[in-house]
């Protein structure tokens, strides 16, 4: 009975050591939740601007259904809300795994870290063009739900080379991108929600799942 329980063991040890080299588990659940909480802080200084200005372009409206001036001072704005979203969301992540790695004392940048940049960044890259491209076409409607689709198939592509969980948010964020097409109206909502909520909940469950104990 001892032997078994031995053997039992071993091949667990085993099986961490394999997971350890393929896969990159040092992410950190607190990452997801300062992501979520700098979306929802972005999506709320979008919706005060908007709901003053140009909230109705955000809805399903044709190309010309808002001057040029309009659009011209709108997408700038929107785009430097993006981004500035983006920086401290990943300043902020990046603290938290490299905290975490330190503490399991793992290498944050190895193959495995590496194999997931590289499996995330191609359908994000393509993604952030695509949506460039339609805000050059006044496309407004349609950048939001695309930004929620082509993250989430960035999380299923990279689900491979860590946790699965990031899987799971992967299918969350493509199925409300996809709702947010037939819903026009609620874009920055359904942004608010994938990119906020759906963080939030994902890093707390992350958290309370894997850190819990350790931190």
């Amino acid at each position: 009975m001892y032997e078994s329980h031995e053997h039992l063991q071993t091949l667990t040890e085993i099986r961490s050591l394999m997971e350890r080299s393929s896969k990159f588990l040092s992410l950190s659940g607190l990452s997801g939740v300062s992501a979520g909480v700098v979306a929802l802080a972005g999506a709320a200084v979008v919706y005060t601007r908007l709901r003053a200005d140009w909230v109705s372009a955000l809805g399903y409206l044709p190309a010309g259904s808002y001057t040029d001036t309009t659009h011209a001072a709108l997408v700038p704005f929107l785009v430097q809300v993006a981004v500035a979203v983006l920086v401290l969301a990943l300043l902020s992540g990046t603290y938290f795994t490299v905290r975490k790695a330190r503490r399991q004392e793992q290498r944050v940048w190895n193959a495995s870290s590496r194999r997931l940049l590289w499996a995330m960044l191609i359908p994000l890259a393509t993604g952030g063009l695509f949506c460039l491209v339609l805000l050059m076409h006044k496309l407004i409607w349609l950048a939001f739900p695309a930004t929620l689709i082509f993250y989430g198939l960035a999380l299923l592509n990279g689900s491979r080379y860590t946790v699965r969980d990031v899987e799971s948010l992967g299918y969350c964020e493509i199925g409300l991108g996809l709702l947010a097409l037939v819903w026009p109206g609620y874009n920055l909502l359904a942004w608010a929600i994938g990119f906020g909520v759906l963080h939030i909940v994902y890093g707390l469950t992350m958290y309370y799942k894997y850190e819990r104990n350790t931190a």
